[in-house]
C-alpha cells in the first residue's frame, strides 16, 4: 500500500511538472509579436520562455518612487514603433528595483533582506539584491537588456524618449 501511494505521489509530480512545461511552451509561442501595448512578463516567465523560444529580454529596472520611470512607461512604452520592435524582437520585463519578493534567475535566488515594509511605498527602500549583484543598476530607470542565454548585453539609464531607445535595442 505504501508503495503505491508513493508511486502516485511520483505520478502526480512528474505530470504536473509536463503541464508547467506544456504551459511555458505555449506561452513562449503565443507571445505577441506586436500589438497595441507591450506584454510583461515576469524574469522567471523570460528565463523558461527563452529556453522554449530563445529571445533577448528587455528589463525595465524601476521603482516606485521614480518619477522619470513613469514618464518612461506613458512616454515611451506607449509608442507604437517601440511596441512593434520590441513585441517581435524581446521578452519585456517589468523588474521593480525595491521588491520585497525572492525571485529565481538564472540558477540563482535573489531577496531583499534590508526591505522595510514600514517604509512608505511612494519612500525610497533597500534594492534588491538582483539589482545589485546581477544587474549592477546604478539609477533609475534603467534598460538593462539580455541576450538569448540571459547575460546582459547592454544598459541605458535614465528616461529616454522612445526615438532615443529604439535605436538603442536595434
Amino acid at each position: 500500500m505504501k508503495n503505491l501511494l508513493f508511486l502516485f505521489i511520483v505520478a502526480t509530480i512528474f505530470s504536473c511538472g509536463g503541464a508547467a512545461d506544456s504551459t511555458v511552451k505555449k506561452a513562449a509561442e503565443n507571445y505577441p509579436e506586436s500589438n497595441d501595448k507591450i506584454h510583461w512578463v515576469n524574469l522567471e516567465e523570460a528565463e523558461a520562455m527563452t529556453k522554449v523560444k530563445p529571445r533577448k529580454v528587455l528589463v525595465d529596472v524601476y521603482t516606485s518612487w521614480c518619477g522619470p520611470c513613469k514618464m518612461l512607461d506613458k512616454m515611451t512604452f506607449s509608442d507604437q514603433a517601440f511596441i512593434d520592435h520590441v513585441g517581435k524582437n524581446y521578452y519585456s520585463v517589468k523588474f521593480n528595483a525595491e521588491s520585497p519578493d525572492a525571485v529565481k534567475f538564472a540558477g540563482k535566488e535573489y531577496a531583499n533582506p534590508n526591505f522595510d515594509p514600514n517604509k512608505s511605498p511612494r519612500g525610497r527602500n533597500s534594492p534588491h539584491q538582483l539589482t545589485q549583484e546581477f544587474f549592477q543598476v546604478r539609477g533609475y530607470p534603467t534598460i538593462v537588456v539580455l541576450d538569448e542565454n540571459l547575460a546582459v548585453k547592454d544598459k541605458h539609464v535614465g528616461f529616454k524618449q522612445a526615438n532615443q531607445l529604439l535605436p538603442l535595442l536595434k
